[in-house]
């Protein structure tokens, strides 16, 4: 089986960034542009690459959180992460208030999975918070090559559009929040897909059971080879601060 991801290791770098703006992108999508002279040596290979935020609580070690770098610019020393208003927690309530001036720790990112260049298409599902992971790898993908989007979504004003060189088929579907850490509705819609001819690779982010669902149905009903699909839990109903990245 030959490996279409490669792995790359960062050094760990702890950060302090400074917020120059922050806008309300969505109606459950906050995005913000942190800088820092730090920054000139920023490095993600990975459209789904992560790194941690550190937040005061006031207990003895700060909480963590996991986040995708939407995008940066290490000339300008700015990242930019965008957070989905989903579940409450310490990572919310401080982008919700976050202000110009104000501070933010980070680390990393650890380490980077690059997938390949050999595929004709790409399948990205997800749901709200998979949306800057999505966002970025659609915009960073060639021309000649397809990006077929599932996102779940609170409503139609959480859409997104993204520009890309790459041919685009985007599929939205509407759920209240309350009903994030369902499958049927994605699963049945994953099931619908017509997908193209040639070689694809299907990435899938969402709560743990849905992309944990989504993930058996590719594998199972779809037969599709496991080395050209990535899920990922991005987070566990009822534990904000959980993910389950290997879906074990």
């Amino acid at each position: 089986m030959e490996s279409v991801i490669t792995r790359h290791k960062h050094e760990l770098k702890r950060r302090t960034l400074t917020v120059r703006d922050s806008i309300r992108l969505t109606p459950h999508m906050i995005r913000i542009t942190l800088e820092d002279e730090s920054l000139a040596d920023f490095s993600s290979l990975g459209a789904d690459d992560h790194v941690k935020l550190f937040f005061d609580t006031g207990a003895e070690t700060p909480l963590a959180r996991e986040y995708t770098p939407r995008a940066f610019d290490p000339e300008a020393r700015t990242l930019v992460l965008d957070f989905a208003i989903h579940q409450a927690g310490p990572a919310t309530a401080w982008a919700e208030r976050a202000a110009p001036g104000d501070t933010l720790n980070i680390g990393g990112p650890r380490g980077s999975a690059v997938i390949a260049p050999v595929f004709d298409w790409y399948l990205l599902i997800g749901d709200e918070t998979a949306l800057p992971a999505i966002g970025r790898r659609i915009e960073e993908l060639p021309e000649g090559v397809t990006a077929i989007t599932l996102v779940a979504v609170p409503g139609p004003g959480d859409e997104q559009s993204f520009e890309s060189a790459a041919a685009q088929q985007a599929h939205w579907l509407h759920r209240p929040v309350s009903q994030a850490h369902e499958a049927n509705d994605l699963l049945a819609a994953a099931r619908a897909l017509t997908l193209p001819e040639g070689r694809g690779f299907v990435w899938i982010a969402a709560e743990a059971q849905v992309a944990r669902a989504l993930k058996q149905h590719f594998l199972t009903e779809r037969q599709h080879p496991s080395h050209c699909l990535k899920a990922a839990g991005y987070w566990v109903k009822g534990d904000a601060g959980q993910s389950d990245k290997a879906l074990d």
